[in-house]
């Protein structure tokens, strides 16, 4: 079975040490979520003169920001002329101008502020080995073009295995983001502001919507910044309008065979790129992702590794990744961010989130968009990204597909757990299994040792059951993607309380 490990990011760039900030009783702006978006935002926000205090329920830059690929680009797969059939030429010019004003935004700070962070300039290509997807890369080169940006299509590449064709944008860029992370947080404290690790929020006042109720107390502002990753309060109903996809990466020493630019397949969803390694790392080390899956949907995630591992043997000849972890993102109803005031009343509440896997341009854009929110200064792409803009309202198939998903589960995943089948007893050590005890559907594992842990298997959010994920060792759901660890603790939202413990004994 496979054993995750932390995410490259993460093993190679170590936090610093837990200053323990006392959670302050009040901000100009509080900041809550500690990844790229939330940083961006807070950085900015301080150098105009707010003050600013970032909540984050862990260590910062170690979700979802530190479990990326890291592709700092404005070609977000196919996207260009999908945007300009749905939503016509203006409004995908406007996306591309805002994706790369956030790229280079970050190469200028990156400059400016003389950060260490493998910040490189590469060439990102969208490729396929599939001819079937030769008319949709030209036309999406074209269409690239046509709007303004460094697009052609080619049909040779540095890849070692053939290509049909390929869109590449040149001039795109990568860095390490957990270094640029940690010196944004810095920089944050060295303006006056204040970053608070290890501090959960749990809701907001009524009907003061700028007060914030956390595990360590109670927090105002004059702002509340929700950067979460998915929103952790249900006033915008952001869980109807947001669909969660998990993907796996690994990370390996780079054979010789790697490139320098950065590729993912439009056919096969493989994503890779190499980065420079680390201490002790000489040369590059190549970084694989793909295996996409709806969290909470596949109990095997365990296979899902393994056919990653064998592609990048196959193609890279690559004899084992010693880094193997998995990231999640969250697609919106019209594929665009949902960036702004976080429900059409809000006058000082303001969200952002849905980067459909490209947060390192996308977080970085909320950071900008939402600093001139709070600033009161004019933003071009505000209301592109407005999470009330007309085109989610209009995207009704894709919110009533959502909801209809949501409801398949509520019904058959509590049918399963209750039907007949192997229970706990029938357990080996690292497995996991959703049944009931009496009437309660209890999620059990087994540890290593083979001491039996439960907790309820009703997600805490909104009461659908969990899954089990065999290489992870957590409990997923299927429904909005909270994520909570064998002993019941949230690992990811939107869910803010903990699955509480099952007494077998009973």
């Amino acid at each position: 079975m496979v054993e995750t490990t932390p995410s490259y990011w993460v093993d190679s760039a170590p936090a610093p040490a837990d200053a323990r900030s006392v959670l302050p009783r009040e901000a100009d702006v509080v900041v809550l979520g500690g990844g790229i978006s939330g940083l961006t935002t807070a950085y900015l926000l301080t150098q105009a003169g707010r003050s600013v205090v970032v909540v984050e329920a862990d260590r910062i830059a170690a979700g979802v920001s530190g479990h990326t690929t890291a592709k700092i680009s404005a070609q977000h797969n196919l996207v260009y002329a999908e945007l300009v059939r749905r939503f016509g030429r203006d409004r995908a010019r406007a996306f591309g101008q805002s994706q790369t004003a956030a790229l280079e935004w970050i190469a200028g700070r990156v400059a400016e502020l003389g950060v260490d962070c493998d910040f490189r300039r590469r060439d990102n290509h969208v490729y396929a080995e599939d001819p079937a997807y030769l008319d949709k890369l030209r036309r999406e080169a074209d269409t690239a073009a046509e709007l303004g940006l460094p697009a052609d299509f080619v049909t040779e590449t540095e890849l070692p295995f053939p290509v049909a064709g390929a869109v590449r944008f040149r001039a795109q860029a990568e860095f390490h983001p957990r270094l640029w992370l940690l010196r944004l947080a810095e920089e944050i404290t060295r303006a006056g502001g204040t970053i608070v690790e290890n501090v959960r929020a749990s809701r907001l006042g009524l009907p003061d919507e700028t007060v914030v109720h956390t595990s360590a107390g109670t927090i105002k502002g004059r702002d509340v910044v929700v950067t979460t990753h998915y929103p952790v309060f249900d006033r915008g109903l952001y869980f109807a309008r947001l669909e969660p996809r998990r993907s796996l990466l690994m990370a390996a020493p780079a054979p010789a065979s790697a490139p320098q630019g950065m590729y993912i397949a439009a056919d096969t969803g493989h994503s890779l790129r190499t980065t420079p390694g680390r201490e002790g790392e000489p040369g590059d080390v190549l970084l694989l992702g793909g295996e996409g899956y709806h969290p909470g949907e596949d109990t095997d995630v365990s296979a899902r590794f393994d056919r990653l591992a064998r592609w990048g043997a196959d193609r890279f000849g690559v004899p084992g990744f010693p880094h193997r972890w998995a990231t999640q993102d969250n697609i919106t109803a019209d594929r665009l961010p949902y960036i702004g005031r976080y429900h059409p009343l809000a006058r000082h509440l303001w969200v952002a989130t849905g980067y459909a896997l490209w947060g390192m341009t996308n977080g970085t854009l909320a950071g900008l968009l939402l600093s001139d929110l709070i600033t009161g200064k004019d933003n071009p792409w505000a209301a592109l990204y407005d999470p009330a803009r007309r085109t989610v309202r209009q995207s009704a198939p894709s919110l009533a597909k959502l909801g209809a998903k949501t409801g398949l589960h509520y019904a058959g995943d509590y049918a399963r757990a209750f039907a007949p089948g192997g229970g706990i007893a029938d357990l080996a050590p690292g497995e996991g299994t959703v049944t009931r005890v009496g009437r309660k559907p209890v999620a059990a594992y087994r540890d290593p040792d083979g001491t039996v842990s439960a907790v309820s298997a009703v997600c805490t959010h909104l009461g659908c059951l969990v899954a089990f994920n065999d290489a992870e060792k957590s409990w997923d759901c299927p429904c909005h993607g909270s994520r909570f660890g064998t002993d019941g603790s949230v690992k990811h939202g939107p869910a803010t309380k903990p699955l509480p413990p099952v007494d077998l004994d009973d």
